[in-house]
């Protein structure tokens, strides 16, 4: 078992980083061209959701079957826990949470993995993955920073 750990901070208060975190249209926007997703369901997620979904990473390589639960969805606390596996990954236990910082709030994926022998493979996508969704999520909170109410 690997842990990897990555920590993003947003300009925008923490309610609206947590709503856009926890809502799977916006996870597909951001995860757009790095992996697609085929059977996840729009909206937010919620305590005791079940997903079987395919996916493909870079939109390229062949579908992989990939099942998700959701063991936690706490819109007070801001905490986000799941169970998943599938592509060649035994284990992959994410925690999502989100909390206020001085200057806005701060994003924590904290991943624990087990992949057999290609775990720290596995581990470095993890931290790409993680990383690489900085970026679109700024782009999409800023966007929605400037659609009227």
């Amino acid at each position: 078992m690997t842990l990897v750990t990555v920590v993003n901070d947003y300009p925008v208060d923490a309610d609206r980083l947590w709503a856009v975190a926890t809502d799977y249209d916006a996870l597909c926007e951001i995860m757009k061209g790095i992996v697609e997703f085929e059977g996840i369901p729009s909206g937010r997620t919620h305590t005791g959701q079940k997903l079987d979904v395919m996916v493909s990473l870079f939109g390229k390589l062949p579908k992989q079957p990939y099942h998700m639960e959701i063991l936690e969805c706490d819109d007070e606390r801001h905490v986000l826990r799941t169970s998943e596996k599938g592509s060649g990954v035994k284990s992959w236990k994410h925690t999502l949470t989100v909390e206020k910082t001085a200057n806005g709030s701060r994003l924590t994926d904290s991943i624990e993995i087990d992949a057999g022998l290609i775990t720290p493979l596995v581990a470095l996508w993890a931290k790409y993955l993680y990383s690489a969704r900085h970026k679109p999520r700024m782009r999409l909170l800023t966007a929605d920073a400037t659609e009227p109410t």
